[in-house]
């Protein structure tokens, strides 16, 4: 199962690696994932639908609960199947569709991403493992609606898909820890041995709500149901796997998923069925007024998850079982309706069915498969959809001790007949038959014979399954059953013809009601000219807009673009918070603590002095910047020599690289300031300022000196006795970064690449306007420029020494990324950025992936050996004449660190020294009215 849910990942990196140019091998490659997985579940098949359950775990954070558990029963193995089945036929069909200016690696890799997220979530055997892949496939379904990103609506899309559905998922989250809190794990086997403790505990209806929440918002249910349709300007292979395969069917597999904790209560089968009802018509009768092919899909998916909620909320086995057989059924038909609406748009350049019209004249085998699993989803009989819409309404007419409810949801169910026939036969009729196409200037044909192949392979499941349902897919539909309800599985019957009864009546009833509500309303009823707006995307907006409204005002009222006020309100809460504790505890008689201190030598007085003019040096010489900054360069330098003093050689190597780079990071600053700091403080605001500062400074002042003088018995002790024994390393502080707190670290390094992307994103296209310009050319430096050339490879062999010896000894890869970047940083401030670029050519980007690649790679092999994440090993390479040679896994991942440290430190400095000048004549000259220059860009108007 690991290697199953690795494959789609591991192969989203790799076919970013072949040329762009190279479509065919680009398809292979994303293909491969799928089908292999597609051949493990097949495999495994047998134990499945006897009833077994397969597992496997890795301990994660056991100390949260969390583990990498993978669970596979039957529900996990149908809903896994449909995920790479149907995605390896839209990797197929996407080979083809896109056009050659698409940037198929990027496809590929998201679609790949998408997969592996939404394969994880279903396999998942831990909630907590479960809700972080659940907002895996929140994002990576952002990228994929937003991967037209030029377009505007493409856009729009992705943000309300990501908006609402992450917003559900931290509904979600506070679910699952509630759920947590209950049973005492997060395990899935616990949890789902748990259901009466759950129901009957006090906290059950607020874990419903959070739950359901998540499930509504990930499935489109009302009142959330809105953004799905513009969810339509992502590519059509986008639309047909979301739709059919993952996404939105991820809500309703957790409903079914926790279907034996959730359900057996009044309050989840009112909130669960009444939700599902009301999606189940609004939909309906929405997708009957859509002009676009993908609008009407997308309107009929709305509805027809709206029939699954609703079949799970009446909660009993026999539902549990229609709805599960929907879901098989509604992957088949709505995949190959969608792929079928691509090939349209493909060929005629259009989905809007009011220009459409007598395609099955031109695209014959199109028309006819596209008509078959419309027929499907209209729930005409000998098709997959019929079988399981008899079941919908066998359940409905026999819900007990709901009198008014089976009324209700009887009749929902007649409309939801009604509409979907009126819906399908919109669809077919328009677009297939009656006069046209009209606006098409070009020859249509149909597409590739391959493109069309994933549709003719669904279109003929549905024929399969609508005629032989017991010998294609009763196995797996048991399995699944079994898998929700176990040993209380009903009997059902998958027979075709089950003689003449109301269900039937009903179906009878729903298709003639819905070719005269069709044909009706074209004849009341100009459908062409009939547009509906969206509400919900127009309150959507609206909130939105009010958002950001209430930010700016809170960012006016906080920052009001001074920089003075907003560290003014940084250092004052920062001040309450440090004396909180203090105030709390005044008056309560302090534990006597024995403090240990030491004599301080002359040298350690020099070194104070200099620290304390160096300070008082920046002050009084804040308002000429350089000078400022020198002194404030000789505040760092004596911290760094005071760390050599008290014995940390790691902190003063680090103190004092970090110091060079911020320093040459605020020259490049101060080359876009003006020279002088303005004047004009008051008497007043110089003593409030002082006073603040002295307070701030007292207290860190107090507080460092209580953290040093404290007895030395702490948990410094315990990592200085297990650094050596445990973790394989002598210098104590290396090991903390890569092993004790390995996994800080890594966030640590997240965040850094994270902050250098931003500034990278922010000044790509940054123009400023210096005040003032250097008048004539740069000044050569020659002597300077040749020694920098010179400094670069002796500073790389230092650079590697001081990683090599990093785990015994100081260095480590955070000291040796900032020591690689220093001679760089030299060669930019002398030489410029595009000396340097044209002759090392560094891509920092990819620098900063491949490191943060590393780092999870090397912590994630620990889990194949059985121990938790990033958990360190060490084996002893004997060598001829070298001798015994140590090495710890640890080096891996602080190969990471050194990549990621040196690639953020330089993409940031290089874009600092690149700043473009303003293209505007007015800021080249050096002078700016602030009254002229734009809110939104920043340009001088």
């Amino acid at each position: 199962m690991p290697l199953v849910l690795a494959l789609p990942f591991v192969f989203a990196a790799l076919v970013m690696i072949p040329a762009e140019g190279n479509r065919r091998l680009l398809a292979w490659m994303a293909g491969i994932a799928p089908l292999a997985g597609m051949a493990a579940m097949l495999a495994v098949a047998p134990q499945l639908v006897a009833g077994e359950v397969i597992g496997w775990s890795v301990p994660w954070i056991p100390q949260l609960g969390l583990a990498f558990s993978l669970r596979l029963d039957g529900l996990a193995w149908m809903f896994a199947s449909m995920v790479l089945g149907i995605g390896g036929l839209v990797v197929m069909y996407s080979h083809y569709y896109l056009g050659p200016q698409e940037k198929a690696q990027r496809f590929f890799a998201f679609l790949l991403l998408f997969m592996g997220s939404m394969l994880g979530m279903v396999l998942a055997g831990n909630l907590l493992l479960l809700a972080v892949f659940w907002e895996l496939t929140s994002i990576s379904s952002f990228l994929l609606i937003g991967f037209w990103s030029q377009r505007q609506d493409a856009r729009e899309g992705a943000r309300m898909a990501l908006t609402i559905t992450a917003g559900g998922g931290l509904a979600l989250l506070a679910g699952v820890i509630l759920i947590g809190h209950m049973v005492g794990s997060y395990e899935l086997d616990v949890v789902l041995a748990a259901g009466d403790l759950i129901r009957a505990h006090a906290l059950y209806p607020w874990m419903l709500g959070l739950i359901l929440l998540g499930v509504f918002t990930k499935s489109a249910q009302f009142p959330f149901q809105f953004w799905l349709p513009h969810a339509m300007a992502a590519p059509t292979p986008v639309s047909a796997y979301l739709h059919s395969a993952t996404m939105v069917k991820a809500g309703v597999f957790l409903l079914v998923r926790l279907h034996p904790v959730l359900a057996g209560t009044d309050i989840f089968f009112y909130v669960v069925s009444g939700i599902g009802a009301i999606t189940l018509l609004l939909g309906a009768w929405n997708a009957i007024f859509q002009h676009d092919l993908k609008g009407l899909l997308a309107y009929s998916t709305i509805s027809h998850l709206g029939l699954i909620t609703l079949l799970f909320g009446l909660s009993t086995p026999f539902a549990v079982v229609a709805g599960l057989f929907h879901i098989l059924n509604h992957a088949t038909f709505k995949a190959s309706l969608f792929m079928a609406a691509g090939i349209i748009d493909h060929e005629t350049g259009t989905r809007d069915m009011r220009l459409l019209g007598n395609l099955r004249r031109y695209l014959p085998w199109t028309s006819a498969l596209a008509i078959i699993a419309s027929l499907a989803m209209a729930g005409i009989p000998l098709l997959n959809g019929f079988l399981s819409k008899e079941m919908f309404f066998a359940q409905a007419l026999e819900i007990k001790g709901h009198d008014v409810a089976r009324i209700g949801i009887g009749v929902s169910a007649f409309l939801f007949a009604v509409f979907g026939v009126a819906y399908s036969l919109r669809f077919v009729h328009e677009t297939f038959f009656g006069e046209g196409p009209r606006g098409v200037d070009h020859p249509i044909h149909e597409p590739p014979r391959f493109m069309q192949v994933p549709v003719a392979i669904l279109a003929i499941t549905c024929i399969a399954v609508g005629i032989a349902p017991q010998w294609t897919v009763a196995p797996m539909l048991a399995a699944a059953a079994h898998g929700v309800l176990g040993a209380n599985v009903p009997d059902y019957s998958l027979a075709v013809w089950h003689g003449f009864n109301l269900p039937l009546a009903m179906s009878l009833g729903g298709v003639v009601g819905g070719v005269i509500l069709y044909f009706g309303l074209r004849r009341l009823l100009d459908l062409h000219a009939n547009v509906k707006r969206s509400l919900g995307r127009r309150l959507f907006r609206i909130n939105v807009e009010a958002l950001f409204r209430l930010a700016r005002r809170l960012t006016h009222l906080i920052a009001n673009d001074s920089v003075q006020r907003s560290m003014l309100a940084l250092v004052l809460v920062a001040i309450a918070v440090g004396a909180a504790p203090f105030v709390a505890g005044w008056g309560e008689p302090s534990p006597t603590v024995e403090r240990i201190s030491q004599p301080m030598p002359l040298m350690a007085w020099v070194l104070w002095i200099v620290m304390v003019g160096s300070t008082l040096g920046a002050v009084a010489l804040h308002r000429t910047r350089l000078l400022a900054l020198i002194a404030m360069g000789g505040v760092g330098l004596s911290i760094s020599m005071t760390f050599v003093a008290l014995s940390a050689p790691d902190l003063a190597l680090t103190q004092l690289l970090v110091e060079i780079v911020t320093l040459a990071l605020m020259l490049l600053g101060l080359n876009y300031l003006p020279k002088d700091s303005p004047k004009g403080r008051s008497h007043w605001r110089r003593g409030r300022d002082a006073a603040i500062a002295i307070t701030a400074g007292g207290g860190v002042a107090a507080l460092a000196w209580t953290m040093m003088t404290r007895p030395a018995d702490t948990v410094a002790s315990e990592l200085l006795a297990r650094s050596l024994p445990e973790a394989f390393g002598a210098n104590v502080v290396n090991v903390i970064l890569v092993d004790f707190r390995g996994f800080d670290t890594f966030g640590e390094i997240t965040v850094y690449a994270i902050a250098a992307l931003v500034v990278h994103a922010m000044l790509r296209r940054a123009r400023t306007a210096p005040e003032k310009k250097m008048p004539g050319p740069p000044v050569q430096l020659p002597v300077p420029a040749d020694l920098a050339q010179i400094i670069f490879p002796l500073t790389l062999v230092v650079s590697i020494f001081l990683f090599l010896r990093g785990h015994n000894a100081p260095g480590g890869g955070f000291i040796a990324g900032l020591t690689l970047a220093v001679p760089l940083l030299v060669q930019y401030v002398i030489q410029g950025a595009k000396s340097v670029e044209s002759r090392f050519g560094f891509d920092y980007i990819r620098l900063i992936g491949a490191g943060l690649t590393v780092a999870v790679v090397s912590g994630a092999a620990s889990m194949l050996f059985g121990v938790p994440f990033l958990t360190s090993g060490h084996h002893e390479l004997v060598l001829p004449w070298l001798g015994t040679i140590g090495l710890a896994s640890a080096a891996a991942f602080d190969v990471g660190v050194y990549l990621v440290v040196f690639g953020g430190t330089m993409l940031m400095l290089s874009m600092m020294g690149t700043i473009k000048p303003s293209k505007k004549m007015v800021a080249r000259r050096g002078t700016i009215d602030p009254s002229t220059r734009s809110a939104v860009t920043g340009e001088v108007a």
